[in-house]
């Protein structure tokens, strides 16, 4: 399972409602996720609008293609939508992958330290 954090932006001026609606995703959403292979995904949110995301995965571009093929994940994207700035794509395609450069279990097991 591969670790990925990505990055976003929430207008900041709709977080505390953006806050809301993901205080009550909707079941279907959670089991389409659940399906396409996400794990371990949480979103964090700063003041400022910044969004970052977490998430396991065994091929996160397959698990975001088998996520956008479904219609739940349509309906959700486009109530999401007005909560970000740009209008020419959909929320869950403005994330930017970061690029992992420390993990502390992993440096523990290459230093023989578990």
């Amino acid at each position: 399972m591969t670790r990925y954090c990505l990055l976003a932006r929430v207008r900041p001026e709709r977080s505390e409602e953006y806050r809301a609606r993901h205080a009550a995703v909707w079941p279907e959403m959670l089991q389409a996720l659940h399906e396409s292979g996400w794990r371990n995904y949480s979103l964090f949110l700063a003041p400022d609008g910044l969004l970052v995301a977490y998430v396991e995965a065994e091929d996160l571009t397959a698990a975001q293609r088998a996520m956008a093929a479904t219609a739940v994940n349509a309906r959700w994207q486009a109530e999401m939508a007005d909560f970000f700035d740009d209008a020419q794509r959909r929320p869950d395609e403005q994330f930017v992958p970061l690029e992992p450069i420390f993990q502390l279990e992993d440096q523990r097991q290459k230093a023989g330290l578990t």
